[in-house]
């Protein structure tokens, strides 16, 4: 039976080595990505704003938005209040699906960017490459494939190598290359097979979920466009944004999701103060009518279910920031960890192989 396992491990991670790889290499970068954009575009990612400086209306923001972008309808909004990184409003190209992205200066108004289609960015590509391998749908199931194999991968060498617990930090290094090299292929594997097993399972989740939701949209191909807004216009979002910071204690918004298909309607997520490491910053939810602007439902994460917890911290657990910078750069080195056992293992299969090919053979008798 270990010997099956070995082989279905071995073979498995040989032809899955570079879809595996782009994963695990732009993952690791993604970490750092809000660090990576702030370095390489502060003049959209960063305001200098004074301590005291209140935020604009966001009605007065979105209104500005759509005016000088006419060809477009909101989808969402990004909101910050550090008084160090800008809002992102993320806008729909009227009677297409294709979302773009602008940058705004919360505290002055100032638009900071033109709108850009997803994936213009750098980072933004990288994370449509780590996510979709740029092929929309099917890069996704792929994706979700990918995680699997990953998920198989991890369990599969914890259960062939679980007795190198025992000699952890023993390297053979006089010993031969082949042996040096599968010490530190089973020390790779063993020390980061638990954190991997955590990425790949919340990735494998976030894919299916992604899959599924667009399934159900889309039951037979058929897409529905936006053309105008759907919800009423005299609502006031900035209203709304005040009146779901009082409905749940220490709520924080985050994220504003618009109404841009007509089964939505106008839901923020937030942060609010919690004891758990896990909660993400958009645990908590508070929903509104898209037409009357009246409260529907609001969800605080600290008295939400066990389930609903549980798959609130895969966000937190994939992207590995629950325990601030330390886990952040830990996470990082995870990722990259699959390239060091791609390398190891294609060399001692060749190593395995040419021996098979060429044996050893001792001397004959005189």
């Amino acid at each position: 039976m270990r010997k099956k396992l070995f082989k279905w491990h071995s073979y498995t991670a040989l032809i899955t080595l570079l879809p595996l790889l782009i994963i695990s290499i732009t993952g690791s970068i993604l970490v750092f990505k809000v660090e990576l954009d702030s370095l390489l575009r502060p003049a959209h990612m960063l305001v200098n704003a004074a301590p005291d400086a209140a935020r604009v209306s966001l009605d007065s923001m979105m209104s500005k938005v759509l005016t000088q972008n006419i060809e477009f309808e909101l989808g969402g909004w990004e909101l910050f209040d550090n008084h160090s990184r800008s809002d992102a409003a993320y806008l729909i190209k009227r009677g297409t699906e294709e979302w773009y992205k602008v940058y705004i200066n919360q505290y002055t108004g100032e638009l900071l960017s033109q709108p850009y289609i997803m994936g213009h960015y750098l980072t933004d590509w990288l994370l449509e490459l780590h996510y979709t391998f740029l092929l929309h749908l099917v890069g996704t199931s792929f994706g979700f494939v990918m995680a699997l194999i990953m998920l198989f991968l991890g369990i599969s060498g914890i259960i062939l190598y679980k007795k190198f617990w025992s000699k952890l930090l023993t390297f053979r290094i006089k010993a031969a290359t082949r042996m040096l090299l599968s010490d530190i292929h089973k020390f790779t594997g063993i020390t980061s097979s638990p954190m991997l097993i955590v990425i790949a399972a919340t990735g494998a989740y976030w894919n299916i979920a992604s899959i599924l939701h667009e399934v159900d949209e889309h039951p037979r191909g058929g897409h529905v466009f936006i053309e105008q807004p759907l919800h009423a216009a005299q609502i006031s979002f900035e209203s709304l944004k005040i009146q779901a910071e009082t409905h749940i204690p220490s709520f924080q918004a985050g994220y504003l999701a618009m109404p841009h298909k007509k089964d939505l309607d106008i839901v923020f997520y937030g942060d609010v103060d919690s004891h758990n490491p896990l909660h993400s910053e958009y645990a908590s939810t508070v929903g509104f009518d898209k037409l009357t602007g009246e409260l529907i439902y609001e969800q605080d994460i600290r008295q939400a279910s066990i389930l609903m917890v549980f798959l609130d911290s895969f966000r937190k657990l994939h992207f590995g920031y629950f325990g601030g910078l330390l886990s952040r750069v830990l996470w990082c080195m995870v990722g990259l960890m699959p390239l060091i056992l791609g390398l190891t293992g294609i060399y001692m299969y060749a190593l395995r192989q040419k021996l098979a090919i060429f044996p050893l053979r001792t001397p004959k008798p005189a």
